[in-house]
């Protein structure tokens, strides 16, 4: 069966925003960012500094705010709006970043905090449509299809950014090349985001109240003292909490790992979009499996997959494993994203989605805290970076051992 109009207006909604990822978290804003602190005469440590604590103000902020804004969402037509007010902030910080001047390094760290909260809260409720466009026995492919696209969608202005910088064949300045990408990233994310506005409503929803706030706080702390009540879904959200936390590390790590090997920067960026392509397919296939097999199995092997990459890498030495371990790594990315995410929405309650995808998103959001941590400690006492990256198996084997205690049923009358 093909998609129908509203699945296929979520879907556009992660080829989208995934832009924004690629292109302003990930390739052009920190390096630009490291350019405007220069030019204000900021030491290169102090600047990645401040740049790390943009990134976790931006998380910690929309994490925390996640439970309450989702539970408020759940009530009758709220869900849009909030999704509407936040992909407009997101959208706005990131046009507006053309704006700052090239020495105003705290006010761009500033923008780009906003448009992080715009961007994240936003995926909050994106999230949280899933149920509302879909079925649970479509919800798989269509979770998937969303990743996939998301993927290939976010390489699509990155290329053409990269072509741009590359041939010079736009007669104009670094600085003037940046605003074009910070340009294309918002436009991008508006015209693709007008079918999602456009076609899909919230038809699970909690009837409206005099008092939403005041009522959602109420029914907010109800769920956390009656957590026993909905012990099924607090076993998967420890369980996605660890496997979720190793999946972040390898991708956050990667190019850190790959400067230790003497790979080119030029080089890491071609591994990496090959990585997004890789994984266009492949988190199809996983939607499509999992129609046949049901996701929990999928996620399984997701797992697995990860295993053996922790495995292979303590024997790389050169740029060629580095590739194989990328590509790996493109084959279950979006896989185990999608089918968690999608998961996820077949075991919550669908009229209080909002109010779970909250806490799916705290979850989401704190992971590759252990990781890092991890991965560190173990590289610093053996001296070789790929005892490391080996040492996330254990984050695999706690996620994967919880995950076996989750039952795959729907509760949404719970």
């Amino acid at each position: 069966m093909a998609y129908t109009k509203e699945e296929k207006s979520w879907i556009f909604q992660d080829w989208a925003n995934s832009a924004y990822s690629i292109m302003i978290t990930t390739a052009i804003l920190p390096i630009y960012f490291k350019g405007v602190a220069a030019n204000a005469g900021i030491a290169d440590t102090t600047s990645t500094a401040y740049w790390g604590y943009a990134n976790s103000i931006g998380t910690l902020l929309i994490s925390l705010l996640a439970p309450i804004l989702g539970t408020i969402a759940d009530y009758q037509f709220f869900k849009k709006r909030f999704f509407g007010v936040f992909t407009a902030i997101g959208i706005a910080f990131t046009f507006l970043l053309i704006f700052i001047p090239t020495d105003a390094w705290l006010l761009l760290l500033g923008f780009y905090v906003l448009s992080l909260i715009g961007f994240s809260g936003a995926n909050i409720f994106y999230d949280a449509f899933l149920i509302d466009v879909t079925t649970n026995d479509r919800m798989d492919k269509v979770s998937s299809a969303g990743y996939a696209f998301g993927y290939l969608g976010s390489c699509i202005p990155f290329i053409i950014f990269i072509i741009f910088q590359a041939t010079g064949i736009l007669p104009i300045s670094d600085v003037a090349l940046v605003d074009i990408g910070f340009i294309m990233t918002a436009l991008w994310w508006l015209f693709f985001s007008i079918p999602m506005w456009k076609n899909v409503q919230q038809i699970h929803y909690i009837p409206a109240v005099k008092k939403p706030v005041k009522t959602s706080f109420k029914r907010l702390f109800h769920t956390i003292s009656h957590i026993s009540e909905h012990k099924n879904i607090v076993i998967f959200l420890i369980a996605y909490f660890f496997y979720i936390d190793g999946v972040d590390t390898i991708f956050r790590m990667a190019t850190s790992y790959g400067i230790d090997l003497g790979i080119s920067q030029t080089t890491l960026i071609l591994i990496l979009l090959m990585t997004q392509l890789v994984a266009f397919p492949f988190t199809l296939l996983y939607g499509y499996l999992a129609k046949r097999f049901s996701a929990k199995p999928l996620i399984f092997t997701a797992i697995f997959v990860y295993i053996i990459i922790c495995v292979y890498a303590v024997f790389m030495k050169t740029a060629l494993d580095f590739w194989i371990l990328a590509m790996l790594v493109g084959t279950s990315q979006g896989g185990i994203q999608a089918l968690s995410r999608s998961f996820f929405g077949k075991i919550i309650p669908k009229n209080r989605s909002n109010e779970f995808y909250g806490f799916y998103n705290i979850f989401g959001k704190f992971s590759a805290i252990i990781g890092p941590a991890l991965m560190g400690i173990i590289t610093q006492m053996t001296g070789k970076t790929q005892y490391g990256v080996a040492s996330l198996i254990v984050l695999f084997l706690v996620g994967g051992i919880m995950f076996l205690f989750v039952k795959e049923k729907n509760l949404e009358n719970l």
